[in-house]
């Protein structure tokens, strides 16, 4: 569902002195918000219609450093400014924050006022747009799955982020007592994440030491991803107040499991009724299910770099963790990257298990939504579901094992570019790139401890 709070009623709330602070946000590229804190009195009186940012917020690396190669903004063009447009549909109470509200932000072109094009909400709202125009309502949901730890932000950092102990010593999947532990913090984020309009369904242990997962309702696709990043940055926030850190690194150490976004995915009619399901058809799939399925396995390497964009992503998928290797369905079957879920109801959906949880779920659900829907339109035959164990499928498609394999891939895309603009792709092969580029000229901790004294 959008946000729980009116403007009214945002009105009448500063009016009764409760709440003096407005969140105005906009995605940058990694997934992460960023934008101004309103005095609520101002953002009523204004700054509700638009307020500005530096345009470098959608070409900036995870440092904020100032990237050379884009094309949309450079020090040669100054690094002028966006509009940010509040989207009064997202406006939400912030609970975990005191006297706070919180709008998500389109971001336009301050001449034109036209929608940035390699904005990951326009992004995600152009393919949205596609689908609606074609008789179709894209409806998905995102699994989110971190690592907790028992020490703060400041701690961890003090300490150069060695020696990491996860909150838990043992796996605690499904694991009522151990997660018992955690509860100061897992309470706060359900019960704070529900009170700002996100409807939380459970948290529960994942499948290794300190490890969390939380599923949020199935919803329209722009609101599935609006959720998810509020989510993510409600996650952090109510940790650092408990005096703990969690992150979202895809793989924060070579010896646990990595983290993953599942997302799930269907679509409706414009009027709501299921377009997957066939009652008379294997599996309940019906033909535009299958169209659209045939989609994401002919194009998945080349939306890799939408659901793993980082060089770390590459090291989640490992035989035996439950990250997939291989770019196969299959039904019920985790160790598959496309697993059917909900055979022959009306809940049939597809759950692509290759994202990160450090994907840009905007982008993500993007590429998912321009393969599935590029299927339906040339009506791509599915082929047979995989049965057994999909980490031995050594003859199927393998999902790129590196970044540098993905930027190709994405590069070359010919679907992405017509989805998607050839500006934004050229967009985010430079932001591949430059994190390549990076993680090149770093000397890392591995290289010096095995080769200090040795080499």
């Amino acid at each position: 569902m959008p946000g729980n709070l009116t403007f009214d009623a945002l009105t009448s709330a500063v009016k009764a002195g409760e709440i003096d602070t407005v969140l105005a946000c906009l995605t940058d590229m990694q997934g992460r918000l960023m934008g101004k804190r309103f005095h609520a009195q101002h953002f009523l009186e204004h700054g509700w219609e638009e307020t500005h940012c530096c345009n470098y917020l959608l070409a900036t690396d995870m440092e904020m450093y100032t990237v050379e190669g884009y094309a949309a903004t450079s020090w040669a063009a100054g690094y002028g400014d966006y509009v940010m447009k509040p989207d009064l549909s997202t406006l939400r109470l912030v609970p975990w924050l005191e006297g706070t509200a919180m709008v998500l932000c389109d971001v336009l072109d301050h001449h034109t006022h036209q929608e940035i094009a390699h904005s990951p909400r326009g992004v995600l709202k152009k393919q949205v747009a596609r689908a609606r125009a074609m008789g179709f309502q894209p409806m998905m949901a995102t699994e989110l799955e971190f690592f907790l730890f028992g020490e703060s932000y400041e701690t961890l950092r003090r300490g150069g982020y060695r020696d990491l102990a996860p909150i838990s010593s043992y796996n605690q999947d499904y694991h009522i007592f151990q997660t018992t532990k955690e509860e100061d913090v897992m309470r706060a984020v359900r019960n704070g994440l529900y009170g700002a309009g996100i409807p939380v369904e459970n948290s529960k242990g994942e499948a290794e030491t300190g490890q969390e997962e939380i599923n949020v309702r199935y919803s329209d696709a722009l609101d599935t991803a609006d959720n998810h990043v509020i989510l993510k940055n409600g996650c952090k926030e109510i940790a650092w107040q408990k005096g703990k850190a969690l992150t979202f690194l895809a793989k924060w150490h070579h010896d646990k499991a990595g983290s993953s976004a599942h997302v799930h995915q269907s679509l409706a009619t414009l009027e709501g009724q299921p377009v997957f399901y066939d009652p008379e058809a294997d599996y309940g799939m019906s033909e535009t299910m299958r169209h659209y399925c045939a989609g994401l396995l002919t194009y998945a390497p080349e939306m890799s770099y939408f659901l793993a964009p980082y060089v770390n992503s590459y090291k989640r998928f490992q035989k035996g963790t439950f990250a997939p290797t291989r770019t196969v369905w299959s039904i019920d079957n985790r160790t598959a990257g496309f697993r059917l879920c909900g055979e022959g109801t009306k809940a049939v959906r597809m759950e692509c298990r290759v994202g990160g949880s450090d994907l840009n779920p905007y982008l993500g659900m993007a590429a998912l939504l321009a393969a599935g829907l590029r299927g339906i339109e040339e009506k791509l035959e599915l082929e047979p579901p995989l049965s057994g164990d999909a980490y031995t499928a050594d003859d199927s498609r393998g999902i790129p094992s590196t970044l540098t394999a993905a930027a190709e891939t994405l590069r070359k895309s010919a679907m992405l570019r017509e989805a998607f603009g050839e500006a934004v792709i050229d967009h985010y092969h430079r932001a591949a790139l430059w994190e390549l580029e990076e993680h090149e000229r770093v000397v890392s901790d591995w290289e010096l401890l095995r080769g200090f004294e040795r080499a």
